[in-house]
């Protein structure tokens, strides 16, 4: 397909509606927790469109809740969030060499954990307009959550915004089922990771690590292992 194509934005379009209609569900809880934390819908509503990533926000909203500096919420956000620039630098090695630089840094700003699940899976070079169509819906999904959690969150009842709340681990399950039913070494790749993941979480001295530089460190562990062991041979006649 031509990277000129408008068949790639509505192919992203087309991906971004279950990211999007699963960020609804799962943003409510985060509008609640900005409600209260003190912040209006407007604010919380901004807040999700310019920092698409729960548990960089909700530490956020921790943070404002006890008065914290801005020097400390932006150290955290950077702990946080370092697993993005990891992602980054993977989907820069699926974009042509001629994309500009203006195209690489808006792709990056909209990077989540369901985005680039569905952008390193697409065939080939990844074209800037399939990120841009899973943008539009996904980023708008979360912050139109997040807004409504703040208006009306606290009417539904307690079960329910829990049951939402899973809505994100079953939309992520179902991003990598696909791929691992055709690849046995990427099912043993996950496999590994969940087991080393829950290892950092129960081991007396791994426990106390952040989960932002957590994540970090089995990103890193995991992904050096797969390459070593299963490594993916380069195609040089991709467009």
């Amino acid at each position: 397909m031509d990277r000129n194509h408008p068949r790639w934005y509505r192919r992203g379009l087309k991906d971004g509606i279950p990211i999007a209609l699963g960020y609804l569900a799962v943003s409510f809880s985060l509008g609640i927790a900005a409600k209260n934390a003190g912040l209006t819908a407007f604010e919380a509503t901004v807040m999700s469109l310019t920092n698409s990533t729960s548990a960089g926000e909700f530490a956020a909203l921790g943070l404002i809740s006890a008065g914290a500096a801005y020097t400390e919420m932006a150290i955290t956000q950077a702990i946080i969030n370092l697993r993005y620039l990891l992602m980054s630098c993977a989907l820069s090695q699926k974009l042509h060499p001629d994309v500009p630089l203006l195209s690489r840094l808006a792709i990056g700003f909209g990077i989540t954990d369901e985005i680039f699940g569905v952008s390193i899976n697409v065939d080939g070079n990844l074209n800037p307009k399939y990120s841009y169509g899973v943008m539009s819906l996904a980023i708008p999904g979360w912050a139109l959550g997040t807004c409504l959690g703040v208006v009306m969150g606290n009417v539904l009842p307690a079960r329910i915004v829990s049951a939402l709340s899973l809505a994100l681990y079953a939309m992520f399950i179902a991003i990598i089922i696909p791929p691992i039913r055709h690849n046995h070494a990427l099912a043993g790749i996950i496999g590994l990771s969940m087991l080393a993941s829950f290892a950092f979480t129960v081991l007396p001295v791994l426990c106390h690590i952040s989960a932002g530089v957590r994540i970090i460190l089995l990103t890193v562990i995991v992904a050096g292992i797969a390459a070593y062991f299963f490594p993916v041979e380069e195609d040089t006649n991709a467009a």
